[in-house]
């Protein structure tokens, strides 16, 4: 039994200390900050404008191939959390992306990048959107970089599927988290 907790803490550690931080910015998301209206949905009894926000991020790890970029609500009464907007395979030379990046159907990408669907069903931006009377969810946005290229992900992956690949290409990513129960 010591043996395996030996070994399962030097995992851990070698994980912890095997992906590099990386500076993660915005004009409109301020860590701790409640969301502007701009980043909240607007349907499901919300009235924002729907709008990804602008980010930019540098201190990128060696080897970087690809990133991805998440917002995800890990406070969603559903068991599992909410993806609110996943995209992936942006090109290595990509350190922004303006607001409204995450617009449905994704014109707004750079060449090679894709959205996978989120939650409310579309492959785009869906914005926070907590419950009503819910105390305030802590979405995150999440700057992923990656050792691969292209994440190769079926047509109707799943935002579960395309987060465990992610993880699979891990070098390094950084979080803004805004609390919101605004709607």
């Amino acid at each position: 039994m010591r043996f395996n907790k030996v070994v399962l803490l030097a995992a851990c550690s070698l994980f912890a200390f095997s992906s590099q931080a990386i500076e993660l910015n915005s004009t409109n998301v301020t860590e701790g900050k409640t969301l502007k209206n701009a980043q909240l949905f607007n349907q499901w009894g919300c009235t924002g404008e729907n709008i990804s926000p602008e980010l930019s991020w540098n201190d990128v790890p060696a080897g970087t191939k690809s990133f991805a970029v998440t917002m995800y609500d890990p406070d969603a009464p559903t068991g599992s959390g909410w993806w609110h907007w996943m995209v992936v395979n942006l090109p290595a030379s990509t350190q922004s992306l303006p607001a409204n990046s995450g617009l449905k159907g994704g014109a707004n990408l750079p060449k090679g990048a894709s959205m996978v669907s989120n939650d409310f069903g579309f492959k785009g931006f869906g914005g926070g959107c907590p419950p009503e009377g819910a105390a305030p969810h802590n979405y995150q946005i999440t700057v992923y970089a990656l050792d691969v290229a292209h994440l190769e992900l079926p047509e109707n992956g799943t935002a579960a599927l395309a987060g465990y690949n992610i993880y699979q290409h891990l070098l390094g990513k950084a979080v803004l988290t805004a609390p919101t129960n605004a709607r």
